[in-house]
C-alpha cells in the first residue's frame, strides 16, 4: 500500500491525498488551493493521477479547500463514486455550483477587465455529473467500498456534515487501520457534538492547522460580540466580516440571535451579503437533529437559532450593491473568508480607506492570501488588481475558529497508541515543527511531515 500527500502538504489549502491498495486508487479529499493566481490555476488543474484511473473520493467534509475541485475531477473523467455524509453531499450541492458561478465570473472579469482569455475551472452545467457521483454515508455506518476497503465515518465536529475518516484495509492477508481526521473541531463546539474520540490505528494522517496556538474560549465569544456591536453603533461604523458561508456564518448568527434574544443586540441592520450562505443556514435547520444537546435544548424555545429582527439576508446583485448606501451603521458578512473572491471584496473596496471600518477576521488566513495580508499589517493591498491603502481597523477573533486548537489537537493525540504512525498535514512548517516535537515529548516515536508530492510505502 502508498500514499501520496499532494495537497495540505505543509500548507493548510487544497488538501487531497493518494491511496494505493489492492490495484485501485482512491482519493482522501480533493479540495481546491488557494494563493497565488498563476500557482493556483495550475494546480488545480493539474492532478498527480490520472482521473479516469481513480476508482473512489472519499471526502471529509464540504469546505472548498477539500472539496472544492471534485467538478474538475469528474469533468477529466473520474468514473467512481464519492463518499461523504448525507449533509456533506447536500452541502456540497449548493457550495459547488456557487463556486462555479465564481469561476465564471472570474473568467469574465479577467477578460474584460485585463484582456485575458482563460477557461473557468468548471462551469455549472459540470455540477450536475458531480453531484451524481456521491454516495451518502451515516455516521459509524461500515461500506465496502472497494476490494478489502471497508470505509466508517465518525463525527469531526468540524462543520455540519464534517467526518473523520477510518479505514480498514485488506491486503495481501494484511490488516491495515488507517485514520484520517479531516478538519477536527473545537472540544466544546457551538453547534456541534464534539469529535468523536479517535479509535486504535496503524498510521493517522492529522490536520495540524493550529498547532501551537491558543484560542479564546468559547464563551468569551458572545460578550465579544457584544462589546464590539454596541462600539460600532455607537461611533456609527461600519463593521465587515469576512467568513465561510458554511459553518461561520451559521456560528455567527447563532450567537447573534442569542444577544437579540437578550435584548442586548443594537439596533443596527446586519447583513449577510452571501445568497450560498442563506442556502446553507437552510441546510443547517434542516439537519439540525445533528446539534449538540445544547442547542437542542434551546430549539425548544427558539426554533429558528439563526434568525432575529436586525437580520437582513441580500439575494441580487442590485441588493449586495445597494448596502454601501445604506447610513452607519450596519455590519456585513460576507464570503470568501480568506477575501480571495466574492462579495466581500466589492464592500473591502469601498471602505478598506475608511477609518470608521473595521474588518473583523473570524478564522484562518492562508499565506499570500488577502485576509493574510491583512491581518500581517500590510498598508496598501490590491482589491481587482487596483491598489488600496487601508485606514480601516483589522482585528481577529480566535474564538470562533471551527479548527481544534493546539492543546485540543494534544488532548486528542493522547487518546491514541504511542505506536502510531502520525502524518502531520494541512497545516503550516513552523506548526507543524512545533506539534512534531510536542508528539515526541509525549512518546510518539514516528510522526511524519511530507513534503508535497512525497510517497509513504506501507
Amino acid at each position: 500500500m502508498e500514499i501520496r500527500f499532494w495537497g495540505a502538504a505543509q500548507t493548510v489549502t487544497g488538501s487531497l491525498h493518494i491511496l494505493h491498495c489492492n490495484g485501485h486508487t482512491l482519493l482522501l479529499d480533493c479540495g481546491l488551493f488557494q494563493g497565488r493566481r498563476a500557482e493556483t490555476n495550475e494546480r488545480n488543474r493539474t492532478f498527480p493521477v490520472p482521473p479516469a484511473r481513480v476508482h473512489a473520493v472519499i471526502l471529509s467534509h464540504a469546505h472548498l479547500d477539500h472539496s472544492g475541485n471534485l467538478p474538475t475531477l469528474v469533468k477529466a473523467g473520474f468514473p467512481g463514486l464519492i463518499y461523504a455524509t448525507p449533509a456533506t453531499a447536500d452541502l456540497c450541492a449548493i457550495m459547488l455550483t456557487d463556486s462555479a458561478h465564481i469561476h465564471v465570473k472570474d473568467a469574465e472579469f479577467l477578460y474584460h477587465q485585463r484582456g485575458e482569455r482563460i477557461e473557468p475551472l468548471y462551469t455549472p452545467e459540470d455540477i450536475p455529473r458531480t453531484l451524481a457521483r456521491f454516495f451518502p454515508v451515516n455516521y459509524d455506518e461500515r461500506v465496502r467500498i472497494l476490494p478489502g476497503v471497508t470505509l466508517c465515518f465518525r463525527q469531526a465536529g468540524h462543520i455540519l456534515g464534517s467526518a473523520q475518516v477510518l479505514l480498514e484495509i485488506v491486503e495481501n492477508g494484511r490488516t491495515l487501520r488507517l485514520g484520517f481526521t479531516g478538519d477536527l473541531g473545537r472540544s466544546s463546539p457551538t453547534l456541534l457534538p464534539p469529535p468523536a474520540a479517535p479509535e486504535a490505528v496503524d498510521v493517522l494522517i492529522a490536520e495540524s492547522t493550529y498547532a501551537g496556538r491558543r484560542h479564546e474560549a468559547t464563551e468569551s465569544v458572545r460578550a465579544k460580540l457584544h462589546a464590539l456591536f454596541h462600539e460600532i453603533a455607537s461611533q456609527r461604523g461600519i463593521l465587515l466580516i469576512p467568513a465561510f458561508a458554511v459553518g461561520r456564518t451559521q456560528e455567527l448568527l447563532f450567537h447573534l440571535n442569542a444577544l437579540a434574544n437578550a435584548g442586548e443586540l443594537p439596533d443596527m441592520p446586519i447583513f449577510v451579503d452571501s445568497p450560498l450562505a442563506e442556502q446553507a443556514t437552510r441546510v443547517f435547520f434542516r439537519y439540525r437533529a445533528e446539534f449538540n444537546t445544547t442547542v437542542q435544548d434551546l430549539l425548544r424555545t427558539d426554533p429558528d437559532p439563526f434568525s432575529f429582527p436586525q437580520l437582513r439576508f441580500t439575494r441580487s446583485v442590485e441588493e449586495s450593491k445597494a448596502i454601501r448606501h445604506v447610513d452607519p451603521p450596519y455590519a456585513v458578512i460576507a464570503g470568501s473568508a480568506m477575501c480571495e473572491s466574492g462579495r466581500i471584496l466589492h464592500h473591502l473596496r469601498h471602505h478598506i480607506g475608511n477609518p470608521r471600518t473595521t474588518v473583523l477576521f473570524v478564522g484562518f488566513n492562508a499565506a499570500h492570501t488577502l485576509g493574510r495580508r491583512l491581518v500581517e499589517g500590510e498598508k496598501q493591498v490590491r482589491i481587482f488588481g487596483e491598489l488600496h491603502t487601508v485606514r480601516a481597523r483589522i482585528l481577529e477573533m480566535s474564538g470562533l475558529s471551527a479548527h481544534a486548537d493546539g492543546e485540543e489537537l494534544l488532548q486528542y493525540f493522547r487518546l491514541l497508541p504511542s505506536t502510531t504512525l502520525i502524518v502531520l498535514v494541512h497545516g503550516e512548517p513552523s506548526s507543524q515543527q512545533l506539534l512534531q516535537r510536542q508528539l515526541q515529548q509525549e512518546g510518539f516515536s514516528q510522526v511524519l511531515i511530507p513534503q508535497p508530492g512525497q510517497w509513504l510505502r506501507l
